[in-house]
């Protein structure tokens, strides 16, 4: 068979077979053009009822259709498919009966991958496989889209590749509105790190017949970042220029906030309240609770719930969020507690007294890094491993979780307290090298003045949001007797 796909051009393959839509974001010359053009011969060489559809490719200029057309016979002669000579052809302008198009084919047993001229209305009546190459630098891309897009209703399927060409590109905002759920399209990414760490520099050897060695592949891998010099973020590692400064618009935030949803807030009755013996804390947090959380969560309405937790201990906050349904296909949050300076075992206290009395609690999601994997175990150990999810946080978490968090804002579907602390919190996340994130030196003061807050509630806020959409469908009854929970069949029983 010859040359071999690397893993992530084999992932684009195969994601194109799972989903009619696949996007992908790209460092530059990781030989994406040369993947996709092995996935448009093989579509074209299967028979319609294998599959098999014609393609049609479009690149931004006649150089990178020729290009493609030379790939595609390459993969045809490769792979025995049966493919003719590449040849030019005039295509018909479907906008204007009087003008032909200059275009580039290859021909297989089954069908035929054409490359045409960035121009929407070429691809009006076809049907097939349609591969939008270096997506951001077309001159219409939204209408590019539209077009290709349209092909899907009868099974056609649409390829997006690109590098990005700045955040407020059209492919860029494709990307946000595929993360935040608007788009139900498959994204892949792959940055120049991870192409190298899957064979792209030892592909580079074999077709130059150059000897391969470690020192060789990161010697190169430093020219190449160096040549790119200030775009590098961009060129090579998926970062849209002019990323930076706060994720969350401030009136995007201020317009989901509602004054009526109550922030309940513990501190400790005295300052040796962690040195009082085990059965005194637990009645003086019992008691707490009972006169502070317990009117609050008196009439929740009986609708699912789930919830978030930010841990944090003597430095940071503790922040439980909850969230319901609300009418809209829209999340309530019913209220927010924090806890200053709380001792290990009342934080578990405060936690369960919570989570036990959210009505149809269906399931959570808590941080489980440094001290909180305590309580994030303890959760799963009380509640069952079915509906809590323990959160290691990762550059790919972020790059995933917050944009559908950031969607709910921006789409007035959650609805969250009106706090300046809470507002001080969302706006400290930051853009940091195309990944949202709280980072670790960000600081706002608290209700005191005291700077002690590291963004706790919006991590709490986003972790609260991805268990609402990870456990949405979950139905959860509790088991009275152990005080655990299990998943029921179909049945859903708030505790009370």
């Amino acid at each position: 068979m010859g040359i071999r796909l690397l893993k992530y051009q084999h992932e684009l393959r195969t994601a194109l077979k799972l989903s009619s839509v696949v996007v992908v974001e790209k460092s530059r010359r990781t030989g994406y053009s040369w993947g996709a053009s092995w996935v448009a011969a093989e579509y074209a060489a299967k028979a319609k009822t294998e599959g098999g559809m014609n393609v049609y490719y479009m690149g931004y200029n006649l150089d990178m259709a020729r290009e493609f057309i030379e790939y595609v016979g390459e993969a045809g002669k490769t792979l025995n498919l049966g493919a003719s000579a590449i040849g030019e052809t005039l295509w018909q302008d479907a906008g204007d009966p009087d003008n032909q198009i200059q275009a580039f084919r290859v021909t297989f047993r089954h069908g035929r991958v054409t490359a045409l001229p960035s121009r929407p209305r070429s691809l009006r009546g076809m049907q097939g496989l349609v591969i939008l190459d270096e997506a951001a630098f077309h001159d219409d891309l939204d209408e590019l889209l539209k077009a290709a897009l349209a092909l899907t209703i009868w099974g056609g399927k649409v390829l997006i590749i690109s590098t990005h060409d700045g955040e407020d590109n059209a492919f860029n905002q494709l990307i946000q509105d595929c993360r935040a759920g608007r788009k139900p399209y498959t994204v892949l990414r792959c940055d120049f790190d991870r192409a190298i760490s899957e064979g792209l520099y030892k592909r580079v050897c074999e077709r130059t017949g150059k000897e391969w060695s470690e020192e060789a592949e990161a010697t190169w891998r430093d020219e190449i970042i160096e040549f790119y010099g200030d775009g590098a973020d961009e060129e090579l590692f998926c970062i849209p220029s002019k990323s930076g400064g706060s994720y969350l618009v401030r009136t995007v935030i201020e317009a989901c906030m509602d004054p009526a949803i109550p922030v309940v807030r513990w501190e400790p009755p005295a300052p040796d309240f962690v040195d009082w013996r085990d059965d005194q804390r637990y009645r003086e947090m019992r008691d707490w609770l009972e006169g502070n959380l317990k009117p609050v969560m008196a009439y929740l309405p009986d609708q699912r719930s789930w919830f978030g937790e930010d841990f944090g201990r003597s430095l940071d906050l503790s922040d439980i969020w909850p969230l319901q349904d609300a009418p809209g296909a829209t999340y309530r949050t019913p209220f927010l507690l924090e806890l200053f300076n709380c001792p290990f075992s009342q934080q578990e206290q405060a936690l369960f007294y919570a989570v036990h009395r959210l009505p149809m609690f269906s399931g959570g999601a808590l941080d489980k890094g440094g001290n909180g994997a305590y309580l994030a175990e303890r959760a799963r150990q009380e509640f069952g491993p079915d509906i809590i999810e323990e959160i290691h946080f990762s550059e790919s978490w972020n790059l995933e979780n917050w944009p559908p968090a950031k969607a709910a804002l921006e789409d007035r579907t959650a609805t969250i307290p009106k706090d300046d602390n809470v507002l001080d919190d969302l706006r400290a996340v930051t853009v940091v090298k195309g990944v949202p994130k709280i980072p670790r030196d960000a600081r706002t003061k608290d209700r005191k003045g005291t700077g002690k807050r590291h963004g706790d509630s919006a991590i709490a806020y986003a972790l609260a949001m991805y268990a609402a959409r990870k456990f949405d469908a979950a139905f959860t009854e509790w088991d009275f007797c152990t005080g655990g929970a299990s998943v029921a069949n179909g049945i859903m029983r708030g505790y009370r």
